[in-house]
């Protein structure tokens, strides 16, 4: 059993696609008539989604990107900051044709994804935000995050490498060997290890400060958004959940029992259920 056994009876493909100057990788599944695209959190890859891709695909034709700088993704140069996140993502629907998407962005992707929809409000359908981050600066869980990622990239040592999965997870035992390895391989690319500072900048409190999604703009999203999180989210209180739901229009709030910032594995089936319910 590893993570591709999931898209066994799909049919799939990925490829490598200049986008906005940045080679890119992206898993495409999928024909249905309307568009979703998933966005990862920090330091994660489009992996993070194979499992949830089968049930989408039924309905959907599904994008899950490599973001600018993460996986196999190219970083053009520079810190990583979310409007540049933004204008990648903008320059792959452009790429695609694609006027208008649903998205569904776990931690970092769902402040990409919320800032994308605030700001562009045309190119959005409905948003399914799974703890997303970006509307705090806790400097204890930015310095987790700083820390533990750091580490795993600059030594090469697999243990570190699950920690820094482990820190996702309510159960540890979710982290599989797999898991580690895609993990570890993307942590220790040349590409990636050379651009660990410009990844990690969103966990410098001066960045952060001027990227926060705020009140403001969130009274701005007019997608209708469903926001997911983990009663045991390591990365944020249940309150932070709550004071984004109160903050976007209209918006929906599920709080998933025994669950850390990571909903796979045994709560896989929920999210897609009840995703897939909100988004058709």
């Amino acid at each position: 059993m590893t993570l591709w056994t999931d898209l066994a009876e799909v049919s799939y493909a990925i490829s490598h696609e200049p986008v906005g100057g940045a080679s890119t990788r992206v898993l495409r599944a999928g024909r249905g008539p309307e568009h979703v695209v998933m966005l990862h959190g920090t330091s994660g890859h489009l992996e993070a989604f194979v499992r949830n891709i089968p049930a989408f695909a039924q309905r959907f034709t599904v994008h899950a990107l490599d973001m600018l700088g993460h996986g196999y993704t190219e970083n053009p140069g520079g810190d990583l900051r979310i409007p540049r996140y933004v204008d990648h993502v903008l320059a792959y629907l452009d790429a695609q044709g694609i006027e208008r998407a649903h998205f569904v962005g776990e931690s970092l992707g769902g402040w990409v994804a919320g800032r994308l929809a605030a700001d562009h409000p045309e190119r959005v359908g409905r948003l399914v935000l799974v703890a997303p981050g970006g509307t705090v600066a806790n400097p204890e869980v930015m310095e987790r995050i700083r820390t533990s990622t750091r580490r795993a990239v600059e030594t090469d040592d697999r243990a570190l490498t699950r920690s820094r999965l482990e820190l996702l997870m309510h159960d540890p035992a979710n982290v599989t060997d797999e898991l580690v390895e895609v993990r570890h391989r993307i942590y220790h690319r040349p590409a990636f290890v050379a651009g660990i500072d410009h990844l990690l900048c969103l966990q410098q409190m001066e960045n952060r400060t001027q990227d926060l999604l705020t009140p403001e703009q969130m009274a701005r999203i007019e997608a209708p958004t469903l926001i997911v999180w983990g009663a045991q989210n390591p990365f944020g209180d249940v309150p932070e959940a709550h004071r984004m739901q109160e903050s976007i229009p209209g918006a929906k709030l599920e709080i998933f029992g025994e669950c850390g910032h990571w909903p796979q594995h045994e709560h896989s089936g929920r999210f897609d259920d009840l995703a897939l319910t909100f988004l058709s």
